[in-house]
């Protein structure tokens, strides 16, 4: 039986070698200021949808801060990524247009990134179907 893989090495790009994919992702991370140990550790993805142009998310600087503490408390390394924010009074014609388009983007980021777990952040009423409609479909 095969190991599967954790962390940095899961869904590797595939370049024709392994090896070298490995080492672009490791020195691409490290370029961003991550070590050789926080890079061994599991990575949870947190996606969150923090807009200026949604109130229900203003909180999200300070719980997206709260989340990555709690991450790290595992032992696990924390990735928060963006994602879209559907704010119901800013959108035209409807925030509904658009949440089936934000349950395909949070589905394809979380397949498409290296993650061995994901929390999700969102907070109104299209937001938070959106996110979990992604990520049931993502498996």
């Amino acid at each position: 039986m095969s190991e599967i893989s954790k962390g940095l090495a899961n869904g590797l790009t595939n370049y024709g070698d392994q090896e070298f994919a490995k080492y672009l992702r490791r020195s691409f991370a490290k370029s961003m200021g991550y070590t050789n140990e926080s890079l061994d550790k599991p990575i949870v993805g947190i996606c969150y949808t923090e807009s200026s142009f949604n109130n229900c998310h203003r909180h999200f600087p300070e719980m997206l801060e709260a989340v990555k503490r709690g991450v790290l408390a595992t032992g696990a390394l924390p990735m928060p990524f963006p994602m879209i924010s559907l704010g119901e009074v800013f959108l035209s014609p409807t925030s509904m247009v658009y949440r089936n388009l934000m349950a395909m983007a949070v589905e394809e980021m979380i397949r498409a990134q290296p993650m061995d777990a994901v929390v999700l952040m969102g907070g109104c009423d299209k937001t938070v179907p959106a996110l979990l409609m992604g990520a049931v479909s993502a498996g």
